[in-house]
């Protein structure tokens, strides 16, 4: 069964990492630069003896770490393990113009050697096609022999040369048996020493230098698991204050915590939630109000959610209501029943805004993913499909609101039939990426890379 890619995510200076899970192998880590190349495999598969689970074989997010030097460093994490991964550049050299024996020869034909020479004490020790040296009895020299002037022209040293340069990561830490539930975010703290895991029920923050301990420093588990009422869905540092970091749970709020005010941060600082219009309360009101993603903007302002039907843009100093709703599955709001049925209701994608903050992002259906002006006041929606050929053209059923996708705090919302009215709910585009600093997005869809540049 074929890859899919399960994580993207940007670093600070625009490379670009992709995770992917493979069934019945092993999940690797793959780094897009020029060219993409598999850094190697990040986890072998693994067995949970308490629960007595497999633990599933894919990555759930990548982040890269932000050092003083000039070393590369990423975290990524499964359901149970985290991991510290130096990635460095490694020349590959290679060696020619060997003096090597004529005779000996690969089992194609091919001479082990490009230039074979002659040399006073018989030929140079051949290599066999492992690299190893072949052992060999050598031709005697002659007691009266003299090297004639000049030296022997034909005896040459072999050339070392690099032709290629590859892509080397090293497993440094490795952060375990911390979570007693699956993790589903991890976030690096801007003061570039520490950094925080979560899971449904405990945000944990930790040490990179320390991979045996960490503190728990957010826990809503209670007291009687029948009294559970939300878990954690995201969780994420503030981009500059490294001690506010923000969360968010299935009922659909953002909790944003300081924590300077006490060892254990159960009592939020802020509290960002949108009250519930009288009489729109059903049957799937919370499940598609729960929050699946959160971004920081560059600068700390804003926080952009996602949840099953919207995006949210929210200022941190205005707790009441979003700045601005963004909707992106309104037209999907009568077929909820199937999207029950088929659990596709359940899916979880993420969202993105640009570095400057005046766009933001997120996933849908049938590989298509929108983009909207973030500025007040603006009009900007596009809508494109992940493919090798994205400017073809979508067939749409003309509404009242034309092409307008861009929305704050209600209004219209994109109600055009794609595709003829066809949606494939099997191809979905769960997870992309934002250049911090050019206008360059990515999106992973199934085993694919695509990325657009504005």
């Amino acid at each position: 069964m074929a890859q899919v890619a399960s994580v993207a995510s940007f670093g600070s200076s625009g490379q670009l990492t992709l995770g992917y899970n493979k069934l019945n192998s092993l999940w690797g880590i793959h780094l897009v630069r020029r060219t993409s190349r598999t850094l190697r495999s990040s986890s072998c598969r693994k067995f949970d003896y308490l629960k007595s689970l497999e633990i599933e074989e894919k990555i759930n997010k990548i982040r890269w770490c932000q050092t003083a030097n000039g070393a590369r460093f990423l975290l990524s994490t499964n359901d149970k393990t985290i991991k510290l991964w130096k990635v460095s550049e490694k020349k590959l050299k290679n060696v020619s113009n060997l003096n090597v024996d004529p005779s000996v020869r690969h089992g194609n034909g091919n001479l082990v050697g490009s230039s074979p020479v002659q040399s006073p004490k018989g030929y140079a020790p051949p290599r066999s096609i492992n690299g190893g040296a072949v052992r060999r009895t050598l031709p005697p020299i002659s007691s009266d022999f003299v090297f004639p002037p000049g030296g022997i022209p034909s005896l040459h040293l072999p050339t070392v040369w690099s032709h290629e340069t590859a892509l080397v990561a090293r497993c440094r830490r490795v952060y375990a048996n911390a979570h007693a539930y699956h993790i589903n975010s991890i976030s690096n703290n801007s003061d570039c020493e520490t950094y925080i895991s979560a899971d449904d029920l405990r945000i944990n923050l930790w040490n990179l230098e320390v991979s045996d301990q960490s503190f728990n420093i957010v826990d809503i588990k209670p007291v009687n698991m029948e009294d559970l009422t939300e878990v954690i869905t995201s969780a994420e540092f503030h981009p500059s204050h490294c001690n506010m970091l923000a969360y968010s749970s299935s009922k659909g709020t953002i909790r944003l915590i300081d924590m300077r005010q006490s060892a254990l941060c159960d009592r939020h600082a802020k509290l960002f939630e949108e009250q519930e219009a009288p009489g729109s309360r059903s049957f799937f009101t919370e499940i598609i109000a729960s929050i699946s993603d959160i971004k920081f903007a560059r600068g700390g302002r804003y926080i952009l959610s996602r949840d099953y039907m919207t995006l949210k843009l929210w200022d941190v100093n205005m707790e009441a209501a979003p700045v601005a709703t963004f909707k992106v599955h309104e037209y999907l709001r009568p077929k909820l029943c199937d999207l029950y049925e088929n659990d596709s209701i359940f899916d979880k994608f993420e969202c993105c805004l640009s570095g400057d903050g005046q766009r933001v992002a997120t996933g849908s259906y049938s590989n298509l993913f929108r983009v909207f002006g973030a500025v007040p006041g603006s009009e900007e929606a596009s809508t494109l499909e992940a493919s090798k050929s994205p400017n073809r053209r979508l067939v749409q059923t003309p509404t009242k609101s034309g092409n307008r996708l861009f929305n704050v705090r209600g209004g219209d919302s994109p109600g055009s039939e794609i595709n003829g009215g066809q949606y494939d709910f099997t191809s979905k585009l769960l997870h992309l990426a934002w250049h911090p600093v050019a206008n360059v997005i990515a999106c992973a869809a199934s085993n694919s890379l695509y990325m657009y540049y504005a």
